[in-house]
């Protein structure tokens, strides 16, 4: 086979030629089902699947991603019971409901009777605890649900692993949602910090113009800003990127088992974070086998990320906070985050300023090589940087306007880690193997190590390989191992009821949109692959390889089934990028 730019090559045994492609209308948005209709090329909507080689016009149809996406599971209310009876134990009074309006069902036998069959024998939270939090709404829980509708306890068991709980940490606690959501919680130090450090920026006495509050005095600010922090050896550490939407802690504690050094949740909104938001806090969670771990935070303005990392610091047990200034996503571009604080230097140098000075753990900063693809200014910020107090840079080697279109520029990142120096900088971009992993530090010899995203997505024993210097060929039964240990923690995660399935299931398809990726090491012509190549469809050695080497949504559930039982009548799923509406 001839070599082809952004093709990766194959042994010619596995190539499927002449590959027809099917539009699957289960995975297209009403939108561009209207579209679709609006320029005639779908004549009849009803069959799920068109079945037809797909033109130059109808692949122009559906380009680009969705990016508007509903949920995939709806809750139907009146068929699930009351959280109330859930969790009778055997030696229990059944209690009232004390809802006025209470839409869920209070028949215990009447639920039973109508509960969906289990999805498997054993659950996966009661083996391991002796409790299953979940109770009688449990998908699996013909072991822990007694004849007469009460949630059986293994008390020995649950007495064991309460020793070592909480397994997961930083939990939102309830008085400090109260307080967030009333606006009495004490911001004091933070403000008064902030009208300190703005000051002292435009050169005017403190003690003129600072109106202090409450019992804050200028003696506890610089107390704060002459502080010992706690250090971190970030030299030669293997970084996983804090990733939006995949990043979860179960995928994290998968990747941990693979070697990852240094953890990093989810990128989390300061303005929701400080209304007391579950969801955004529930990106702050840890679990315990992250030995170093920090929160990734994205704010416009210095007042919400200094409450934000007072906040943590006080409520949240992690080991840095990351400043993302990498973001490329529009909305939070043009709101001046991400991205967009990297053209908004005073604003950008407030921030870290405040942060560092309010911080006892290191803050860490992320940042793109600039906005625009012609004008790279990373290493005229990273001295800036350096200078304001944080402990560490991550440089992304590619612009906002590049994306992921471009390969990344580690002769750049070399360039900051030098313009940085002495703070230690992390390069970040296209690492999907040891040879990448080596050929990036030979050119950035300056790096103190390396931060991967996409590439422990693709395939998560990345870590492995580059601390054993070596290639896995991983099979698919290894690799299906790999999704049942990750649905496992999933369901601990969520929970194992109809929710927490349907959550669980959400998570798998968006990591799966990513595992397809990987090309088995033995179907490659010359090794290593790349990660902005792509293969020619292909079949792998057994049936399993070739399913999960499928860019069609519609396998992913396939492979979410074979783990988690037959999806539900209401769900849907609508991948991220469009051209995976094709089966």
């Amino acid at each position: 086979m001839s070599t082809t730019s952004g093709v990766c090559i194959l042994k010619p045994e596995f190539v499927q030629l002449d590959v027809h492609r099917e539009l699957n209308l289960d995975h297209v948005s009403d939108k561009d089902k209207r579209k679709l209709e609006s320029e005639g090329i779908a004549d009849n909507l009803e069959p799920h699947v068109k079945k037809q080689k797909l033109s130059k016009k109808e692949k122009k149809a559906l380009r680009g991603q969705n990016k508007s996406r509903g949920p995939t599971f709806r809750r139907d209310f009146s068929k699930e019971l009351c959280i109330c009876l859930i969790n009778i134990e055997p030696d229990e009074e059944i209690p009232k409901c004390t809802r006025n309006k209470c839409s869920f069902l209070h028949d215990v036998d009447e639920y039973l009777k109508s509960k969906p069959k289990d999805l498997g024998e054993n659950c996966y939270n009661f083996d391991i605890s002796g409790k299953c939090s979940r109770g009688l709404a449990c998908r699996f829980g013909g072991s822990h649900i007694s004849p007469d509708g009460k949630n059986i306890v293994d008390q020995e068991k649950f007495k064991q692993y309460a020793v070592n709980a909480p397994y997961t940490t930083n939990q939102l606690q309830f008085e400090v949602q109260t307080a967030l959501r009333k606006r009495t919680y004490n911001f004091d130090l933070s403000e008064s910090l902030i009208k300190y450090n703005d000051c002292i920026r435009k050169k005017e006495e403190v003690s003129k113009d600072v109106k202090l509050v409450g019992s804050v005095t200028d003696e506890d600010i610089i107390k704060l800003k002459a502080k010992e922090k706690k250090k971190i050896d970030f030299t030669n550490k293997l970084f996983l990127s804090p990733l939006t939407t995949v990043g979860n802690l179960p995928f994290r504690r998968i990747c941990k088992e693979y070697g990852a050094d240094i953890t990093c949740g989810e990128m989390a909104m300061c303005t929701t974070l400080l209304q007391g938001a579950s969801h955004e806090w529930a990106l702050v969670k840890r679990h315990k086998s992250e030995d170093i771990f920090g929160v990734q935070l994205c704010a416009n303005n210095p007042h919400f990320l200094t409450k934000c990392g007072e906040m943590l610091q006080k409520e949240a047990d992690i080991d840095f906070i990351d400043l993302n200034v990498g973001c490329p996503i529009e909305l939070v571009y043009t709101n001046g985050g991400g991205c967009g604080m990297m053209r908004r230097t005073r604003v950008f140098e407030s921030c870290i300023k405040n942060l560092t000075d309010i911080l006892s753990i290191p803050l860490t900063v992320k940042m793109r090589m600039g906005v625009y693809s012609n004008d790279n200014i990373a290493h005229k910020l990273a001295p800036m940087v350096r200078d304001c107090g944080a402990s560490l840079l991550t440089i992304h080697g590619r612009s906002r306007e590049q994306r992921y279109t471009k390969s990344s520029n580690w002769d750049y990142i070399r360039t900051v880690a030098v313009a940085a120096s002495p703070l230690p900088v992390i390069g970040n971009g296209d690492i999907l193997s040891f040879e990448d992993y080596q050929k990036a530090r030979e050119v950035a010899p300056e790096i103190s190590g390396v931060m991967i995203g996409r590439g422990a997505l693709i395939k998560p024993w990345i870590f492995t390989e580059i601390k054993e210097g070596k290639l896995l060929d991983i099979s698919s039964s290894e690799r299906f191992d790999i999704l049942k240990k990750y649905t496992n923690y999933g369901l601990e995660h969520w929970g194992s009821d109809n929710i927490g399935i349907e959550n669980t299931r959400r998570f798998l398809l968006e990591w799966l949109s990513f595992l397809y990726r990987y090309i088995p090491v033995g179907i490659l012509e010359k090794p290593p692959q790349k990660i902005n190549e792509r293969p020619p469809s292909y079949k792998g050695r057994d049936e399993l390889e070739t399913l999960m080497a499928s860019p069609a949504a519609s396998d992913w559930i396939k492979i979410s089934e074979m783990l988690l039982g037959p999806v539900p009548e209401n769900f849907h799923f609508l991948p991220k990028h469009k051209a995976n509406s094709y089966n």
